[in-house]
């Protein structure tokens, strides 16, 4: 009897743990090279790269679209991308944790040059947020500055989906 409680609180403790290493992991830093990893890493599928930031209120309320379509297309991929700071680490998990966008592929400017890193993205991007790019699977792009209606991103996926 001692010995299935002990085990059971190793595996308990041992579930914590990993589950914890994961929570805090699931923000990637985005430096320069960051946005062709991405397109790498996307090839051949289509995909949605939201940009947004913490101190952004049009990017916030793009949380909620970005979840719902979510939940009406999991089959398209969609990558966030915060343009804040890594100090704002925490403050990025609880607004993707509160918007159920979590777990999505999720990166975090790691540089201080966030005028190169948007360069690199878009050097026709003056860093004006939210900006959310609509990739097809050969990576033809689209892009769209300011707050989202659910009606355009629906319009969107459709183009974008093979």
């Amino acid at each position: 009897m001692r010995f299935r409680t002990a085990l059971k609180a190793l595996l308990l403790a041992a579930l914590l743990t990993c589950n914890s290493q994961a929570q805090e992991s699931f923000i990637k830093t985005f430096n320069p090279g960051s946005y062709q990893q991405i397109l790498r890493e996307n090839a051949g599928q289509a995909f949605i790269l939201a940009i947004w930031s913490v101190d952004c209120p049009s990017c916030i309320k793009d949380m909620s679209v970005l979840s719902q379509i979510r939940q009406n297309h999991p089959d398209v991929k969609i990558v966030m991308l915060s343009t804040d700071e890594p100090g704002a680490t925490p403050e990025v998990k609880n607004i993707l944790a509160r918007h159920a966008l979590s777990d999505l592929e999720n990166w975090i400017f790691g540089s201080d040059d966030a005028q190169k890193l948007r360069y690199e993205i878009d050097p026709g991007w003056y860093g004006e947020l939210p900006r959310t790019y609509f990739f097809t699977a050969g990576h033809a792009r689209t892009a769209k500055s300011g707050a989202l209606k659910a009606e355009e991103l629906e319009a969107q996926i459709t183009r974008i989906k093979p």
